[in-house]
């Protein structure tokens, strides 16, 4: 990065079943492949999704004998220890992103996160269902009421985060599993997300679409950029491949600072 500190990017999202952890797994690794030094955390002590996916990802890359892109990944257990702070001190300290995946539950250590928090994603899928997380709409007009909860804690969170560090929030609504075609519920969802997004502040980029490809990469911990490990690809997945990079390029994250001008690795004992 051209900053000396890491980028934090924090996918929280109180409402399971959105694609979150997927997404913060994807996202470190198509980081990595594009030669960030990344650092990766769960929060989500029981799940461990991240941090499965990754153990996952280990075990190939040792079985199969060759070297894929890999973020260094850390699971926060605060039985052990409940100083998050010095945890993500340590793993920021060689990374030029640290990427923290957050329980899909309220949870202190999930407040923590989000207030350190460069970009904020919050993946929802495309329902009112979800929606409603963040905001409520009239049964009839379908327009914006006010908003909920989580927008609140969000701007909570977000003001707490001005007044510590002096730097802002970029929050990202993450639009997962869209449809192929289009439909009257997904411009309804469209419309009132737009309207939200003007009170709340926050921005709304495409995620990634309904595949069955997602859930069978899981057990190999391999991702859409790992296209020579797949065996048969087809269509489905290169377009996949370009839903990923193109979510990438929407977090709109600082450029990469040149490797020379990194600081040293230090020298070995």
């Amino acid at each position: 990065m051209l900053n000396e500190a890491p980028h934090f990017i924090v996918f929280a999202n109180e409402k399971g079943g959105s694609g979150k952890s997927t997404t913060a797994v994807h996202t470190a690794v198509a980081l990595a492949a594009a030669g960030r030094r990344v650092a990766a955390i769960d929060l989500d002590t029981r799940q461990r999704t991240l941090a499965r996916y990754l153990e996952n990802r280990a075990a190939t890359v040792q079985r199969l004998g060759k070297g894929l892109p890999m973020p260094r990944f850390e699971v926060f257990d605060p039985a052990k220890n409940d100083d998050l702070g010095g945890q993500l001190a340590r793993l920021a300290k060689d990374a030029d992103v640290v990427v923290i995946d957050t329980p899909g539950r309220d949870d202190p250590y999930a407040r923590e996160a989000i207030t350190r928090a460069n970009t904020l994603v919050t993946p929802i899928n495309d329902s009112f269902v979800d929606f409603d997380l963040i905001g409520q709409v009239d049964p009839e007009t379908f327009e914006v009421r006010r908003p909920s909860f989580y927008s609140e804690l969000i701007w909570q969170s977000r003001t707490k985060a001005a007044r510590l560090t002096g730097r802002g929030l970029d929050w990202v609504v993450l639009r997962n599993r869209l449809q192929h075609i289009e439909a009257k519920n997904m411009r309804r969802v469209g419309e009132a997300l737009n309207q939200l997004s003007r009170r709340v502040g926050f921005r709304v980029i495409p995620g990634l679409s309904e595949r069955v490809i997602y859930r069978e990469l899981f057990p190999k911990g391999l991702t859409l950029l790992d296209m020579g490990q797949l065996g048969e690809v087809g269509m489905s997945h290169v377009a996949a491949r370009q839903e990923l990079r193109e979510m990438i390029g929407g977090f709109n994250l600082p450029a990469a600072a040149p490797a020379a001008a990194r600081a040293p690795e230090p020298a070995a004992a």
